[in-house]
């Protein structure tokens, strides 16, 4: 039998670890996870621990393992990043986010493998310019992200579209602007967890929960509004595109709906059986010039390159995640 490997960095991570679970379930595929683990005590292996992966190896053996194995590489899926958007490293964020990005769309482009990675609706800043993901250099060139993880995602989205439009990629190049995803395998993000992550041993305990204050006209507290997409939908559009070998470019993955953090807490409530116990909190200063009060994907160009499946709605991903997961003794996929 041929050997067939999906290659996924950050395989371990949050979005990673729900990719590998949903390509696992192929025996005849090998998942190869690229990725660190940390302390045993921060729990992030348990995000793998179920699965049957292929083989692993470290971010610093990524390209003597691909050199190793290209013949066998269907894929890889780049979803190792720096994530936080609190990191003060700049020079950690653009060699992590960026430099190794455009090195493994080189070695794509170069191996004849495909590529689907790991893009943020961070890119769009304050929203100013609405979120569109038009894949026109100028329109990428003149989104202006508000830190520097989004800015290095917006980085690489200009390096793919420019080295495409010369004829230099992979033979199938997919990047995915996430929006605000939330679901199992976050346990080990701390302070950068989804909002229901973070509240639920509040909510479990029955004790009141605190958002962050309104600091605009017109919008009430909790009411700033965030296209929150369940990680399972995130699962099912790598898939898709996996079956897709035709589909290429930027394009948005959020639900593409807008709901506010008070319906995410109140959807966390009522998955728990409970009524909700919501105080707010002033925002801290150095959030509130900056703060993004609106994120809405816009799913045109997804669903124009062929996607139909169905986006879950809040209150039922809230409720999956709650039921399956957090209220659980083992929260692990």
């Amino acid at each position: 039998m041929t050997r067939r490997i999906a290659f996924v960095t950050g395989g371990a991570g949050f979005i990673g670890s729900n990719i590998v679970a949903r390509l696992a379930k192929d025996w005849a595929l090998d998942v190869v996870v690229c990725d660190w683990l940390g302390q045993v005590d921060d729990g992030k292996w348990r995000n793998i621990a179920k699965h049957p992966i292929g083989d692993f190896c470290a971010p610093e053996q990524m390209f003597d393992w691909l050199s190793k194995h290209w013949q066998a590489v269907e894929v890889v899926i780049h979803m190792g990043a720096i994530s936080s958007t609190t990191e003060a490293d700049a020079d950690k964020i653009v060699q992590a986010n960026f430099v190794l990005s455009r090195d493994v769309f080189r070695w794509c482009a170069d191996f004849k493998r495909r590529l689907i990675y790991a893009s943020s609706g961070a890119t769009y800043g304050d929203g100013s310019l609405g979120f569109d993901d038009d894949n026109g250099l100028d329109a990428l060139a003149a989104l202006r992200p508000l830190n520097a993880y989004g800015w290095s995602k917006a980085l690489f989205d200009i390096f793919a579209v420019r080295q495409a439009a010369r004829g230099y990629a992979p033979p199938q190049w997919a990047g995915l602007k996430f929006f605000n995803v939330y679901g199992p395998n976050e346990e080990h993000k701390g302070p950068m967890k989804s909002v229901a992550a973070q509240i639920w041993p509040d909510v479990a305990h029955g004790r009141t929960v605190k958002l962050f204050k309104s600091y605009r006209p017109g919008v009430a507290d909790g009411g700033q509004l965030r296209d929150f997409v369940y990680v399972r939908d995130v699962a099912d559009v790598v898939e898709w595109l996996l079956s897709r070998p035709d589909v290429n470019g930027v394009f948005n993955l959020g639900a593409g709906r807008a709901r506010s953090f008070k319906e995410m807490a109140e959807a966390v409530f009522a998955a728990a059986g409970a009524p909700p116990q919501i105080d707010y909190a002033p925002m801290p200063l150095a959030l509130r010039e900056r703060y993004q009060y609106f994120t809405e994907a816009r799913l045109e160009r997804l669903r124009a390159a062929g996607y139909e499946g169905q986006f879950t709605s809040l209150e039922d991903g809230v409720g999956d995640y709650v039921r399956r997961f957090l209220a659980t003794p083992d929260p692990y996929l």
